[in-house]
Order: C-alpha cells, then structure tokens, then sequence
C-alpha cells in the first residue's frame, strides 16, 4: 500500500471515528454530545458511587415512601441521567403517540402544544411548568402560546441545562426556570393562570401533596391539565409478568410506585379540583407512543458501545456504562407495558380550580 493511499486509509478511519462518536447520536436538536456525558452536578468521580447510592433505594422501599425521602431519590436519578436523555432522545423528557406522516420530534411538539391549548393559556399570562427537566415542553409551550412559562425542578444541573437552551432559543424573556421541590414550591397562593406537567408528577410519593401545591398556587378559575404515568385497567396484581414489567418501570425510572388509573380523578377532587376531562392519550385510535423505543434499539447499541469507549479512555465517568444499560432495560419495561396495553404514560386529566375555591381539608394525623 502506497503512502497516499496510507494517509487517505487512515484519514477516513479518523473521520469515521469522528463521526461515530462525536456526530452520530446526539439530541435531536443537538443540544448535548456523546463527548459531554457528564454526572450532572455529580462529580465525574462519584457518578458509580452514586449510582450503587440509587439502586440502594430499591433496598430500602419503604424509604422511598416518604416524601423526605424523594427528593433526593429524584434528584440522583436526574443528575445520573440528564445528559444521556439529553443525547439520545431530545429535550423533551416524554412520550407522545405516533402520528403518520409526522416525525417524533413533531409528535413531540404536537402532544405539548395540547396541553397548553386545553388549559386556554394566553399571551402574558403566567403558566406554571410542573417538572420541566431541562424546558423542551416550555420552549415549545412559549412559543406556541406566548404565554410566560415558569418551570420548577428539583435538579440544580437541569436548571442550568434549561436556562441555556431558553438563551439559545431566543426564549429566555418567556422561560424562567427555578430549582425547587414541586410538592413545597416556592411561589405565592392564587399565582398562576394556568399550569401542566408533563410525566412529571409521577415521581411524587403521594399524588395528594403535589396536587394540593399545585392548587394553591393557581388563581381561581384556573386549568391544569397533568399527562400521569398509570396502571390501566388491563393490569393485573396477580399476574407475575405484569407486577415484573411494573417493577421494572418504578425501578429504572425512579417511581416510589405507579399509580392505577382510577386514582388520578378521585386524587384531584380532593384536593378541590373540577374534573373537566379525562382521557387516556394512549387508548386506539391513537397509534404506539413504544415504536420509537423498539425503533432505537439499533441506536442503543451503537450509543452504548460510544458510551463504553468514551468510559474506558476516561471521557466520559465511571458508572455511565451502568447508568446506559440501566436505561436499555427500562426501555425494553416499558414497550412491554405499552404493547400488552398494561401501562400508560400519557393519562391526560383536565382540572379546573373553582371560581369560588376555599382550601382543600387538611389530612388528620
């Protein structure tokens, strides 16, 4: 082999290794490389311990119970998996139903645009985002609704996330984003003119508290719409694969426990909530909000060999390799759930706070 065809050889072979580690895979609006998989606001040499500390939880189940508990359940799971959501689904931590002839990334924006639609949120007004992760729901909710959109997380390293999207997107005079608990938010009673969470709030240990702050802080009159993640009625307790497909979801996805489907009106009424619709958005006609998961199983392994190089040479840190395969597993979980119709993350409920309202009864000890 002559030199020039050495160097042409080996140029090729360095493009390629460029391409499969630095270009092929990223977000779809390529917000995060394989390159920058970081632990979140973990430090690169604690993300394994952390890691070991999040499947510990699962030891321990009664802990993750309590609302003491959760936060900082969420918040590891967050900080671990964050920038690998980032790079290989988007900035839109949710499903949406197919839509022929539509991308994901349109069927994405589709299925937001409709929850900030059911609440009627207006120009100027003041809407509050439940769970916004890193804001690929609020950005596309402002700019869709004009409204000015307030996002609350509880993981530091997502606000920051967040707050540099806003920027690039040009949406930063729309976007707000704050780092808190959702279940004691930071915001004054009768605040908001609307609000919405996106598969968010089932990460709250009693779906009561979370309801009731969000309550609170709407003005009378106000909608809330919610897409939960539930059990549907085709599930059943007594049947091991089910209980291991549920298991498996609460597991990889930082759940204290998923919810029936039969909870999430009767939770909402107690809290002093007007059901105005309910409806799963995953129930035929609607087509499998799963493909894109049985779609990217080829994209799994191509990503989770980048993952393995990128931890080997010290790139990206210890523990991601585990942090990768922990999500492959739960993805396989979860087109189980969606194909044998047993689990649903897109439970739309539609709340609207009396005009007239007085605060909701208070628990008794």
């Amino acid at each position: 082999m002559d030199s020039l065809t050495l160097f042409f050889t080996g140029a090729l072979v360095a493009v390629g290794i460029y391409w499969f580690l630095c270009v092929l895979g990223p977000a779809e609006r390529k917000g995060k490389r394989a390159v920058d998989l970081s632990g979140g606001s973990i430090s690169a040499e604690k993300v394994q311990d952390n890691y070991k500390q999040y499947w510990s939880f699962f030891r321990r189940p009664k802990e993750i119970e309590t609302a003491e508990k959760v936060p900082d359940f969420v918040d590891t799971f967050y900080n671990l998996v964050t920038d690998i959501y980032e790079w290989g689904w988007g900035q839109s931590f949710h499903f949406s139903p197919s839509i022929p002839g539509k991308s994901h990334k349109d069927a994405t924006r589709l299925h937001e645009e409709m929850a900030v639609d059911l609440i009627q949120a207006k120009p100027g007004q003041k809407i509050l985002d439940v769970g916004c992760g890193v804001g690929g729901p609020m950005r596309a909710i402002a700019s869709h609704s004009r409204a000015n959109v307030v996002g609350i997380t509880i993981n530091e390293y997502q606000v920051n996330r967040a707050r540099l999207h806003n920027k690039k997107a040009g949406l930063d005079a729309l976007c707000e984003v704050v780092c808190g608990n959702f279940l004691q938010m930071p915001f004054d009673d009768n605040s908001f003119d609307g609000a919405y969470s996106i598969e968010a709030t089932c990460h709250a240990p009693k779906l009561e508290e979370v309801y009731a702050e969000i309550y609170r802080v709407l003005k009378p009159g106000s909608m809330y719409v919610s897409y939960e993640w539930v059990t549907t009625e085709k599930f059943k307790a007594e049947d091991d694969e089910h209980v291991e497909v549920i298991q498996g979801i609460e597991r990889g996805d930082a759940l204290p426990g998923l919810r029936a489907y039969v909870d999430i009106a009767e939770t909402a009424k107690k809290v002093g909530f007007e059901i105005v619709k309910e409806k799963d958005l995953a129930s035929p006609p609607a087509k499998p909000w799963w493909t894109r998961l049985k779609m990217g199983r080829l994209a799994y392994w191509r990503n989770h060999i980048v993952v393995q190089i990128l931890s080997a040479v010290g790139v990206a840190p210890k523990g991601t390799v585990d942090v990768h395969e922990m999500l492959f597993k739960t993805a396989d979980y979860l087109t189980r759930g969606g194909e044998t119709g047993i689990f649903s993350p897109m439970h739309m409920i539609l709340c609207r706070k009396p005009e007239s309202s007085s605060p909701p009864p208070e628990e008794s000890s």
